[in-house]
């Protein structure tokens, strides 16, 4: 899932969405620990998925603005 992607959704869907994916790790851990995980790359993306959330959700929270952060400065 992409920053932009996460950015377009609203706090209750990202919050529906954080939930899901916990879901979704918890499952695939439990997978990997039986030795029936096909991929043990989803779990690292997963884990980077579930902080994008509360980066975008806890920036949200600050009232800080990053629209302008793909934007370079100029000096």
């Amino acid at each position: 899932m992409k920053i932009k992607e996460i950015r377009n959704l609203t706090n209750e869907e990202l919050n529906a969405k954080l939930t899901s994916v916990k879901a979704e790790l918890f499952n695939l851990r439990f997978q990997h620990a039986t030795g029936n995980l096909a991929n043990p790359m989803l779990l690292n993306s997963l884990k980077k998925d579930i902080a994008k959330i509360k980066t975008v959700l806890t920036e949200r929270e600050l009232g800080i603005n990053n629209s302008n952060s793909d934007k370079k400065v100029k000096a």
